[in-house]
C-alpha cells in the first residue's frame, strides 16, 4: 500500500509538472455590445391636416355629421397624404409658400404640376373652407364688407343668389367663390376640381365646395338645396377678415 501511495504521488507530481506548460484555462469571450446608431429622425411632414375647430356634428342639421367626418378625415386627409408624397419629387414644396406656389403653377416642375394643382390645391381649398363655417357665428357681413357687396353685386341677397348659381352651374366637381379681383372689386367665380382662385390672381372672401362628397350623403343630387343650407353655417367674422386681407 505504501509503495502504491509513493508512486501515485510521483505520478501526480510528474503529471502536474508536465502539464504546467500546456494547461490552458478557457475564458469566456469578452464581447463588447455596440449600440446600433439611432435612426435619423424623419423630417416632419410639409403638409398637415389643420384642426377643424369644432365637432363633426356642430353644423347639424345643415351639414350632417357623417359628411363632415368623411369629408375632413378621409377626403382632406387624402389630399394631405398625396401632397406629402410629392415632396420627394420636388424639394421646392418644402420652401415655397403654399399661396405663392398655387398663384404661379407655371413655376412648378411639369412632372409634379398636376399633382400640386390637385392635391396642394385641394389641401388649401379645404383648409380655407373649414374656417368659413362655424356654429352660431355672426349672421351678416360687417358694414365694410356689406358696402363692398352692395357696390359690386347689388346686395347681400343678390350675392348669395349669384354664388349659388355659380355653384349649381359648375359642371362636375369644383367650387364657387366670392373673391376680390385684381381691380380690388368683388366678383363671383367658379373653379373646377381643386383649382384655386389664386391662380387667377383673385383673393377669396368666401368659397363653397360643390364636390359631391361635400353634400351627397344628405342631399343626394339636390345641390341647390345644399347650397341654400350652407349659408346658415357661414362664419362671417372669418369672411370679414378675408376681405380685409384681400383689399389690404
Amino acid at each position: 500500500m505504501g509503495g502504491f501511495t509513493v508512486d501515485r504521488r510521483r505520478f501526480l507530481t510528474a503529471f502536474a509538472a508536465g502539464s504546467a506548460g500546456t494547461l490552458v484555462l478557457a475564458r469566456p469571450a469578452l464581447v463588447l455590445a455596440q449600440a446600433a446608431p439611432a435612426p435619423a429622425a424623419a423630417p416632419p411632414p410639409v403638409f398637415t391636416l389643420p384642426p377643424l375647430g369644432y365637432g363633426f356634428d356642430a353644423l347639424e342639421p345643415n351639414i350632417d355629421t357623417a359628411t363632415m367626418r368623411i369629408h375632413y378625415s378621409a377626403h382632406h386627409q387624402a389630399y394631405v397624404n398625396n401632397a406629402n408624397a410629392l415632396v420627394g419629387q420636388w424639394a421646392g414644396l418644402r420652401t415655397t409658400p403654399i399661396e405663392t406656389m398655387l398663384a404661379d403653377l407655371s413655376a412648378v416642375p411639369e412632372n409634379v404640376r398636376t399633382g400640386v394643382r390637385n392635391n396642394v390645391g385641394g389641401h388649401w381649398n379645404h383648409s380655407f373652407f373649414w374656417d368659413l363655417m362655424v356654429p352660431g357665428g355672426a349672421q351678416q357681413p360687417s358694414a365694410e364688407l356689406k358696402s363692398a357687396i352692395d357696390a359690386s353685386l347689388g346686395s347681400v341677397a343678390d350675392m348669395v343668389t349669384k354664388v349659388n348659381a355659380a355653384g349649381a352651374g359648375r359642371f362636375g366637381s369644383g367650387w364657387a367663390w366670392l373673391v376680390v379681383g385684381k381691380d380690388k372689386k368683388l366678383a363671383i367665380i367658379s373653379t373646377a376640381n381643386q383649382d384655386t382662385p389664386l391662380e387667377l390672381g383673385a383673393r377669396p372672401v368666401l368659397g363653397v365646395d360643390v364636390w359631391e362628397h361635400a353634400y351627397y350623403l344628405k342631399y343626394q343630387n339636390r345641390r341647390p338645396e345644399y347650397l341654400a343650407a350652407w349659408w346658415k353655417t357661414v362664419n362671417w367674422d372669418k369672411a370679414n377678415a378675408n376681405f380685409k386681407k384681400a383689399v389690404g
